[in-house]
């Protein structure tokens, strides 16, 4: 999509994770009254050409985000860092994404070449992070992103 808008408290407007609770399937059976961290999903999109080098075709979209970014680490962030996205919104990282197996109905062996193990065997997830909107807005291909660190103790980023 050219653009997306981006609704304070709920996330993207018409998306099917948009509300102020959990709209995950699954959690949502177990815990309907669990706060929703995962309004916005944002992934780097330096993932797919490393997907690509092994032999995945990926593009912007393919993977459920609402927003793809380029030039930022989204993986390092600290939990709390706020996303100023376009002239107006805000978006606060709150985790990982944990990708399901449904992944794998797109393209086999994908789930394990976005869940790679480090040396330690340390599962390491690629596909972006999660965030909730502190301030609506609308963001456009191209739009700028200011990312603001929190300051004080940081937290890395655990899965929402």
């Amino acid at each position: 999509m050219e653009s997306v808008l981006l609704v304070e408290g709920l996330g993207v407007d018409g998306d099917a994770h948009s509300g102020t609770t959990v709209q995950h399937v699954f959690r949502k059976k177990s815990h309907p009254t669990e706060p929703n961290l995962r309004q916005v999903h944002l992934i780097q999109a330096e993932l797919f050409g490393e997907l690509a080098q092994n032999g995945f075709e990926v593009r912007p979209g393919d993977l459920g985000e609402n927003i793809t970014t380029r030039g930022i680490d989204l993986l390092d962030l600290p939990e709390g860092t706020l996303l100023r996205i376009g002239p107006d919104a805000v978006v606060q990282v709150t985790g990982l994404r944990n990708p399901c197996r449904q992944i794998d109905r797109f393209q086999p062996g994908l789930l394990k070449a976005v869940l790679p193990r480090d040396k330690a065997g340390k599962v390491l997830r690629k596909t972006g992070v999660m965030g909730i909107v502190l301030t609506s807005g609308m963001v456009s291909i191209d739009d700028e992103i200011h990312v603001e660190v929190p300051a004080g103790p940081q937290r890395r980023l655990r899965c929402v």
